[in-house]
Parts: C-alpha cells; sequence; structure tokens
C-alpha cells in the first residue's frame, strides 16, 4: 500500500497556512504546516514530506535561509519547493535557489493546487 502525499507549508501568514490547508486536503493530500523557516526546517526534517509550499519573508528564519539549509541537508535537499511570495524579487529567488515553482501573493489556489498536483504525480497516493 502507497503512503498518502504529505505537503509541507511553511508560512508565517497563519490565514494563508489555514486556506493552503484546507485547499490541499480536500484534494486529499496529508498537509503540516509551519510558521517559520526554522520551524519548517524541523518539519521537512522530520516528516520528509513531498513538496513544501515556502514563503520567503517570515520571521525567526525567512524563506531564503530555509531554502539555503534544505540544500546544505543531503536529507531533505531532494524535496521540492514551491515559492509563495509577495516580494518583488520572488522570481528571481526561484531561479537563484533552485526551486521547482512559484506563485505569487496572493496566490491564486487552483494554479497552487495544480502545481502540486503536477510535482506529485506518481510518487504516492493522494486520499
Amino acid at each position: 500500500m502507497m503512503r498518502t502525499v504529505v505537503v509541507l507549508v511553511v508560512d508565517d501568514d497563519k490565514s494563508s497556512r489555514t486556506l493552503l490547508e484546507l485547499a490541499l486536503s480536500t484534494e486529499g493530500y496529508e498537509v503540516r504546516s509551519a510558521a517559520n523557516g526554522a520551524a519548517g526546517l524541523d518539519g521537512a526534517r522530520r516528516l520528509h514530506p513531498d513538496v513544501i509550499l515556502l514563503d520567503l519573508a517570515m520571521p525567526i528564519m525567512d524563506g531564503f535561509a530555509f531554502r539555503a539549509a534544505q540544500l546544505r541537508d543531503p536529507d531533505i535537499a531532494g524535496i521540492p519547493v514551491i515559492c509563495i511570495s509577495g516580494r518583488d524579487d520572488s522570481r528571481q529567488a526561484v531561479r537563484e535557489l533552485h526551486m521547482a515553482g512559484s506563485s505569487g501573493k496572493p496566490f491564486e489556489l487552483d494554479d497552487l493546487v495544480h502545481q502540486v498536483k503536477d510535482l506529485t504525480r506518481g510518487r504516492a497516493r493522494v486520499m
């Protein structure tokens, strides 16, 4: 039996986390979340999610520092990341940090769900 696809949402905005959790869980994904990059790194190491949705502007540890630390850790370096950010430089960050996708803020929910589906297709079972 295949396991459920796990998505980790790393965003300091509670309403964004809640909306993404609801939308992705409705699609059958197991969704976990973290309110900053440090908690997100702990979650990634513990959960080994199939994909990470990452905000860039957060307290404690921002998305840039999160992604740099993720890429240095061989156990989680291969987990694809979708950037969710309203920053003007987010497209450049996506390229420089080798992220798998991106969405602006406010994000288009259907687009994000589609990106997650594309990245996780065939990897595991979605409920």
